[in-house]
């Protein structure tokens, strides 16, 4: 349905895996309960944790951060893996050690046992933060809506025998508005699941306009 953006709150990122002083304050919360709202609109905002999650989601088992790493320094320079460079590598491996793979296990996204980062089930709570809208197309919520009132419209005139739609059945009416959410929810469905985060093997970001 056109091309993708994907909608983060404050994901505005000026560098891959920087971090303001906001940020770190925000980072600041209790392990011992979930991450609320806000602390995954945290994680979410920052470029190279979203790659981290789509490189994790994709892969089966724990993944070394050092692979990890040069998964997405090849991401962030858009080249293959075995294009990255040693300087590429070691400042996204860096980051990761320090900052953002330690932010991730704090929220309960990752567990890490020694070098190796793992995704939790509490990752699959990410997935309803992200709203998918493509770029010159109006949001789902907007077309059910719409939808709603085209089907509305075309029971009432079929119960009211208006015009030629007084030839068809009353059934129909209901009909067409069954299958016209039916098929609507089959789209939604797989236009989410590919933009979403590990939806497809590249980040949205990534994907080809």
């Amino acid at each position: 349905m056109g091309t993708v953006s994907q909608q983060v709150p404050g994901s505005a990122d000026t560098e891959p895996g920087s971090e303001t002083e906001g940020d770190i304050e925000d980072a600041e919360w209790d392990r011992s309960q979930g991450p609320t709202r806000d602390q995954l609109f945290h994680v979410l905002r920052n470029q190279r944790r979203r790659f981290a999650i789509q490189h994790l989601k994709r892969t089966t088992g724990p993944v070394d951060v050092g692979d990890l790493a040069t998964q997405i320094a090849a991401w962030e320079n858009e080249v293959p893996i075995e294009a990255v460079t040693s300087t590429q590598r070691r400042r996204v491996y860096n980051a990761l050690q320090q900052t953002h793979v330690p932010e991730l296990e704090d929220t309960g996204i990752v567990e890490v046992d020694r070098r190796e980062v793992e995704l939790t089930e509490r990752a699959a709570d990410l997935d309803i933060y992200l709203e998918v809208v493509p770029g010159e197309d109006i949001p789902w919520s907007e077309y059910y809506l719409a939808l709603a009132g085209v089907g509305l419209s075309v029971v009432a005139v079929t119960w009211l025998n208006v015009g030629p739609f007084g030839l068809l059945p009353d059934i129909a009416g209901g009909a067409f508005l069954a299958a016209a959410f039916l098929l609507s929810a089959g789209a939604n469905y797989y236009y989410q699941h590919e933009n979403l985060i590990g939806g497809t093997p590249e980040p949205p970001e990534l994907r080809e306009e």
